[in-house]
C-alpha cells in the first residue's frame, strides 16, 4: 500500500470521512484503525485527523477502540507529541473560555482536554512521561524546548498552571 501524505486540509476532510462511516457502523474498529495507521504516518495526516477526532462529535477517541490503539502506539513520538501539544492547548483554553463566560466554548475544550488526557494513559508510557516532563518542564518552569511553544500562544501563567493540572491529571 502506498503511503497516504495528504495536505492539513486534505487529512480533515477524509478523517471526517471515515469517522461518520465508522459512526454509522459502515466500517469496523479494525478497517478504521489501519486506515488511521496510514494517516498518522505523516505529520499533517497525523494533525488533520487529531484536529477532527479529539474537537469533533464522534465516539471514537472516547471508546478508543484496541485496533486503533495499536496503530497510534506504532506510530510512536509523532502521535505522542501532537497529543501532549493538544492536552496544552485545551487546558489553556479551556481556562481562557471559562474567564470569558464562554461555556459552549470551554465545554468543547475540556472534551478535548479529556480525550488527550485518556489517550495519553493508553500510549507507550516510557514515550509519554518523557513528551510530559519536557512539556511540564516548560508549563511549571519556563525552561525547556516547549518554551517557545507556550510564548507562541501567549499563555499566561493562570493557562500554564492549567497545562501543568493537566500533566497531572494523566498519571492520576
Amino acid at each position: 500500500m502506498s503511503r497516504l501524505e495528504p495536505s492539513f486540509q486534505q487529512a480533515m476532510e477524509i478523517a471526517a470521512g471515515w469517522l461518520k462511516q465508522w459512526d454509522d457502523e459502515e466500517i469496523s474498529d479494525e478497517v478504521i484503525a489501519d486506515r488511521v495507521g496510514e494517516l498518522v504516518a505523516s505529520r499533517d495526516g497525523a494533525r488533520g485527523f487529531f484536529v477532527v477526532s479529539l474537537a469533533g462529535d464522534s465516539a471514537l477517541m472516547d471508546r478508543l477502540p484496541e485496533a486503533l490503539l495499536l496503530k497510534l502506539r506504532e506510530a510512536g513520538d509523532g502521535v505522542v507529541d501532537l497529543t501532549a501539544r493538544n492536552l496544552a492547548m485545551s487546558a489553556a483554553m479551556v481556562h481562557h473560555h471559562q474567564g470569558n463566560g464562554d461555556g459552549e466554548q470551554a465545554a468543547g475544550s475540556d472534551r478535548v482536554n479529556r480525550r488527550c488526557i485518556e489517550l495519553l494513559r493508553q500510549l507507550e508510557s516510557a514515550r509519554v512521561k518523557v513528551r510530559l516532563d519536557t512539556l511540564l518542564d516548560a508549563a511549571a518552569h519556563n525552561r525547556g524546548e516547549d518554551v517557545g511553544f507556550l510564548e507562541r500562544w501567549g499563555y499566561d501563567d493562570a493557562q500554564k498552571a492549567a497545562i501543568h493540572a493537566a500533566i497531572n491529571a494523566v498519571a492520576e
